[in-house]
């Protein structure tokens, strides 16, 4: 990235985080920020004429919709049917009161599910509980305060697609420094990052790739990986959030991981197990199943690397998007608080 990209994007984040620009100069400087980043992108090479910072909200493309079709059992018809099915549930079974019942909403659980009703309902149900249980996670969470996550590297996304179709996340772990902040910054930001995900349709047919760099772990960052940890993990990948795990790539671990992955492992289902890949240092074994030229040139690729806040700065100026963000308890710098209800979910039954 140039520095006047850098610093454009640096500043946009500054002046958010102090106040010092209103709405519509926010809006106005994330969108030069972001055109400075792509342009930057295009720079580099033709290959980089795929970087975008935004998200696609639109209906999937016929590709994606025929993997839909085989992969899923998606049809027009069945979609309509299953959306219905859906819907009727949540209205007969009082188990949860969702802040949303539309068929684009309910949509996405189905496609987490394969299109089996029973089995969507349930994630919706375990979404919302997970969200009740975890408050802290995303209720009045301003955006702009994590940007400790961003400025460390820890969560990058990149801003272009593999030859899939499909995002790649990645997590660096060992960028992550406890004495400064703990799990939960980590948790928050992850799930801001999923709930951006799942607003793209096709993600959520497709799913996405998720690489985490282990290199740098150390026993200090092994002794805050708790059985209660673990869990939420796997809830994030899955468990409880509407989105598709297609592949889970580790590099670069030590012996270290085997510790942590001694308590995540009674965790795994056999379908999930069989999503994660084991490479070490070797990149060509990664390469089997990500082509280099998607990847950053650290793991033998040759893009450059993009962190979380690169994201973050540029969907400020998304008004659809930052609507979708606020109706899930997220804030930015000229949100007021939201009153936070008992029960605000669930009923009292």
């Amino acid at each position: 990235m140039t520095d006047t990209a850098a610093a454009a994007s640096a500043s946009t984040r500054k002046a958010a985080t102090e106040g010092a620009l209103t709405p519509e100069e926010l809006t106005s400087a994330a969108e030069s920020a972001t055109t400075l980043l792509e342009d930057d992108a295009r720079e580099d090479g033709a290959e980089d004429d795929d970087v975008e910072f935004s998200l696609d909200l639109d209906e999937p493309p016929e590709d994606v919709l025929e993997y839909a079709h085989r992969h899923l059992g998606e049809t027009p018809e069945k979609r309509d049917a299953a959306v219905a099915e859906l819907r009727d549930m949540v209205y007969e079974r009082g188990d949860v009161a969702p802040h949303r019942l539309d068929d684009a909403y309910l949509l996405r659980y189905l496609r987490a599910r394969t299109f089996q009703v029973e089995k969507a309902y349930r994630l919706l149900c375990r979404y919302y509980s997970f969200k009740d249980e975890h408050p802290q996670m995303h209720m009045n969470v301003n955006l702009d305060n994590l940007h400790c996550v961003g400025d460390d590297n820890i969560i990058h996304v990149l801003p272009y697609r593999e030859n899939t179709g499909r995002r790649i996340l990645i997590y660096k772990m060992g960028n992550w420094n406890p004495s400064k902040y703990g799990m939960e910054e980590l948790f928050k930001a992850s799930l801001a990052v999923l709930e951006l995900a799942i607003l793209e349709p096709r993600a959520q047919v497709l799913g996405g790739v998720c690489i985490f760099d282990l290199g740098g772990l150390s026993l200090q960052h092994a002794w805050h990986v708790t059985p209660a940890v673990a869990d939420r993990v796997l809830q994030l990948m899955g468990g409880s959030i509407p989105i598709r795990t297609h592949a889970i790539h580790i590099v670069n671990q030590s012996w270290i991981f085997d510790t942590i992955f001694a308590i995540f492992k009674p965790l795994l289902d056999e379908r999930m197990r069989g999503k994660i890949h084991f490479h070490g240092s070797d990149m060509e074994s990664l390469h089997r199943h990500v082509e280099p030229k998607f990847l950053p040139e650290a793991y033998g690729g040759t893009r450059p690397e993009w962190n979380y806040m690169h994201w973050m700065d540029a969907l400020r100026g998304d008004e659809r998007v930052m609507r979708e963000l606020r109706s899930l308890g997220y804030r930015t710098r000229d949100d007021p608080p939201l009153e936070v209800e008992e029960d605000s979910y669930y009923d009292d039954e």
